[in-house]
């Protein structure tokens, strides 16, 4: 194992949790700061391949595979219109991060779908609002609209002029990884908020439900901590290896 990487929780999360009656341990993998245009296997090949056991199961962020892949846009090719600036005064910010309320956010998700369709999401919106149901807006345009983070509020000034989009065929990403190093691979768009799994290998096709709930408490974080991949073990195999 390299020395340098360790298998640890990060601070306030646990590294242990019970799905369907399976005890898995969650490690937060602590990798060097992603940039744009890296090669995603050479950061499984460094950070993971030397920790692997048969039988774990790899989470990734969506965020450093749209970095990878390059699905970012610029605030520079950007035009920030009236639509955007009027739309992003009624979306309600969460103590996490900004949202759509970010005009370059909402910029880009226009750019993406369209004014006519987010027009017509934002009215579906009010009307979700009104008999109680939450995240129409998103659920309407689909796209991967809800998974454009950066512009300048992800607390890291990397991302102050850019932003990542939905990276894309996720499940072509992880099956690479799965088929090159045998590791099965889920990528995921995680915060406090929520999870979703945007794919996985083929061989976990199925299990999205178990899979969401192993991770339900998002023990990537959600500050600082630089822990982009978590290596999920389930905890009878990792008593067998350290035996």
């Amino acid at each position: 194992m390299n020395p340098y990487i360790t298998l640890e929780a990060n601070e306030g999360k646990h590294v242990e949790r019970s799905v369907d009656g399976t005890r898995y341990n969650r490690y937060a993998i602590k990798t060097h700061f992603v940039k744009e245009g890296e090669n995603l296997h050479e950061i499984i090949e460094k950070y993971i391949v030397p920790i692997y056991k048969e039988g774990d199961i790899l989470s990734i962020s969506e965020k450093i595979v749209a970095l990878c892949q390059r699905d970012v846009i610029y605030k520079k090719d950007l035009k920030v219109g009236f639509l955007a600036k009027f739309l992003s005064k009624f979306v309600v910010k969460n103590k996490h991060c900004y949202g759509l309320r970010n005009v370059y956010k909402m910029q880009a998700v226009i750019d993406i779908v369209g004014p006519f369709k987010v027009i017509m999401a934002a009215v579906v919106s009010v009307l979700g609002k009104i008999i109680g149901k939450k995240g129409v807006f998103y659920e309407f345009l689909g796209n991967g609209v809800a998974n454009i983070d950066g512009f300048g509020d992800e607390g890291f000034e990397y991302y102050s002029d850019m932003g990542t989009l939905a990276p894309s065929n996720p499940e072509k990403a992880c099956q690479s990884i799965k088929d090159t190093y045998g590791i099965n691979t889920m990528i995921v768009d995680a915060n406090d908020l929520g999870v979703e799994i945007l794919g996985t290998n083929k061989e976990l096709s199925g299990l999205t439900i178990h899979l969401k709930n192993i991770i339900l408490d998002n023990p990537a974080g959600q500050e600082k901590q630089q822990t982009p991949l978590i290596l999920i073990r389930p905890a009878e195999e990792q008593t067998r290896t350290t035996a």
